[in-house]
């Protein structure tokens, strides 16, 4: 950019929640942002899909409203373009058309950059240009800058995270009132915080798109979105969540890797999380991230991971960082793009404490009959509970078990599926 004081001025792609808070943060700080930029930030043209629609936020007089995608990467006085439409097909185009027009993108879009990245990554390198992205990882909690930055001297040891305000919010919701899953998530629908189709949230892949950037950003490496182990939190019921405190835990969808001789071990699932860990305590739509540093050591982060102002906040943060004089975009903290593509671990070999919950028929032996099958895998009991009267001849049994490999544990639950007086549907999770 120019060495002046003139705007940095802005192309905005998409003008729907978070865009809408853009321009609300951009009205209302516009003194405070020129007075930290030494110039201020002109919202120039906004890129919507009907220009005729009524719009909940006011735009400046000056801005011109435009359907046409050309009108943001052809113009020259356009200097960053904002990719706020969500999707990974206009998205997509648009951002791959801003870089080789040469301007600076930012965008929100978790999915695009967790299926794209490698691609637009490589592009804005042989450019030099900025393709920034806080707003995609976790809402307005500072992760990218964190591990690009302010961590960038530090060998990330692991990466823990709350990184879905709306599967916290449902789990949060069925701890504390005991509401069913079903129950929970119609009132997060009720509420904003659960889309109309949840699948991305309920299903763990809107975590896992995240989780894919943090790697990148904490390790240097590109894991491939389909070589990543991911579980919903559907299967979790209110009596899991029962048990689990039972035995001084909580549930939560966790997103997390770390580093095993070299390889990156890395998954999104529900997990028992005990109640003295900090993120036990992260409720409701909120976010949070662990990142332990070899020097630094454990550092959590915790805020808002959606919504207008706190989403529009990080992408106003990143607009502001590069419109500042003299940088080098530093898009995935590392100089040399592409990034080499991450070596996994055997999923099957990662070792854990595991909970898992039968329910059997209300007789003698059946205990033996599950105690035998763990010893022949070899999975050590930590603790076992059984509580409540049967229901239709069958009682709840649930058991902690010491670190065992995942291997070890499809054994039992094998077994399990084959012994006539289990049911069906044997749940486990794995244990924090």
């Amino acid at each position: 950019m120019h060495n002046d004081k003139r705007p940095v001025r802005i192309g905005l792609a998409g003008l729907g929640t978070v865009g809408s808070g853009l321009v609300a943060i951009v009205t209302r700080n516009a003194e405070w942002i020129t007075r930290r930029l030494g110039r201020p930030i002109a919202l120039t043209k906004v890129l919507v899909r009907d220009v005729a629609k009524p719009r909940a936020v006011a735009l400046p007089p000056d801005v011109g409203l435009t359907a046409d995608p050309d009108a943001l990467v052809t113009d020259p006085d356009i200097d960053i373009v904002v990719e706020l439409m969500g999707g990974t097909g206009a998205a997509l185009d648009l951002i791959r058309r801003a870089l080789l027009a040469g301007k600076h993108v930012v965008t929100a879009n978790k999915a695009l950059l967790a299926e794209h990245g490698p691609e637009l990554f490589a592009l804005a390198a042989e450019k030099g240009l900025g393709l920034y992205y806080e707003a995609s990882c976790a809402g307005a909690i500072p992760i990218v800058a964190t591990l690009k930055e302010s961590l960038a001297g530090n060998r990330i040891v692991s990466i823990i995270g709350i990184l879905n305000g709306t599967a916290n919010y449902i789990l949060s919701s069925m701890s504390d009132k005991g509401l069913t899953f079903a129950a929970a998530l119609r009132q997060a629908q009720e509420k904003g915080y659960a889309e109309a189709d949840p699948t991305l949230d309920i299903e763990g892949i809107d975590a896992a798109h995240k989780l894919i950037l943090l790697i990148r950003l904490a390790y240097g490496q590109n894991l491939p979105l389909a070589k990543l182990p991911v579980t919903g939190i559907t299967k979790v019921t209110t009596e899991d969540i029962r048990f689990a405190g039972e035995f001084d835990y909580t549930i939560k969808l966790i997103g997390q890797v770390h580093e095993v001789e070299g390889r990156l071990s890395a998954s999104v699932s529900p997990m028992l999380v005990h109640k003295d860990y900090l993120l036990a305590s992260v409720n409701g739509a909120f976010n949070a991230v662990r990142v332990e540093g070899d020097a630094s050591g454990p550092i959590i982060l915790h805020g808002k991971g959606a919504g207008d102002l706190p989403t529009g906040s990080a992408v106003l943060g990143d607009i502001m960082a590069l419109a500042r004089e003299g940088m080098i975009p530093n898009n995935t903290g590392f100089l040399v793009e592409p990034l080499p593509e991450a070596s996994q671990p055997d999923p099957e070999d990662a070792i854990c404490p595991h909970y898992i919950h039968f329910t059997v028929k209300d007789q003698a032996g059946v205990m033996a009959a599950i105690s035998k099958s763990m010893g022949v895998h070899g999975v050590s009991i930590r603790q076992a509970v059984q509580k409540g009267a049967p229901e239709d001849g069958h009682v709840p049994i649930v058991f902690l078990t010491h670190e065992a490999t995942e291997r070890a544990i499809r054994g039992v639950l094998e077994d399990a599926a084959a012994m006539p007086f289990i049911k069906p549907g044997t749940v486990h999770f794995r244990v924090l």
